[in-house]
């Protein structure tokens, strides 16, 4: 499976390709993760999120990294999700902060019925990339995410079904 995806930020590119780069930043925004880990030499052990309520673990490591333009890593062999990937930063139109441009690559348990699966379960990898962005976006304009108590965790479908309407605070 692979995703692309891309966002605009209203911060200066060497702000946000620093904040990537601290690799224990990423489960501030990307809400599948509960940890990531660098365990030196490029290396890191990440924690994620997986289907009833289990975790997933896999070590990977960085291929490239040009400060201030480009990340990208894949895991190591071994991984229970093969995957790959990477984030590039380049600096938006009319001077106007930064584009991050990510791009995903992996292989999904289960194969072509886990891809189905996951998308009916709105674990789809091109949306989470999409929501991921998005609050990656809000943590550094903004300093946080903002959650909508009718999904706070982006289009995931079980929580859609416990969705109700909005209702004024009060």
């Amino acid at each position: 499976m692979q995703a692309r995806t891309a966002v605009t930020i209203k911060r200066p590119v060497e702000e946000v390709y620093a904040f990537w780069r601290d690799l224990t930043n990423l489960p501030a925004f990307m809400y599948h993760l509960k940890s990531v880990e660098p365990t030196g030499n490029g290396r890191s052990h990440w924690t994620a999120n997986g289907p009833a309520g289990a975790t997933v673990d896999w070590d990977a490591e960085l291929v490239e990294d040009t400060p201030g333009q480009r990340i990208a890593w894949r895991s190591l062999e071994g991984a229970k999700v093969s995957n790959s990937g990477s984030v590039t930063f380049t600096p938006a139109p009319g001077g106007d902060g930064t584009e991050v441009r990510v791009e995903l690559s992996y292989d999904p348990p289960g194969g072509a019925l886990g891809k189905v699966v996951a998308k009916l379960f709105g674990e789809e990898p091109q949306q989470q990339i999409s929501d991921d962005l998005r609050r990656l976006k809000q943590v550094l304009e903004t300093g946080e995410v903002v959650l909508s108590e009718g999904s706070p965790e982006g289009t995931r479908f079980a929580r859609l079904v416990r969705q109700r309407p909005a209702e004024p605070v009060g």
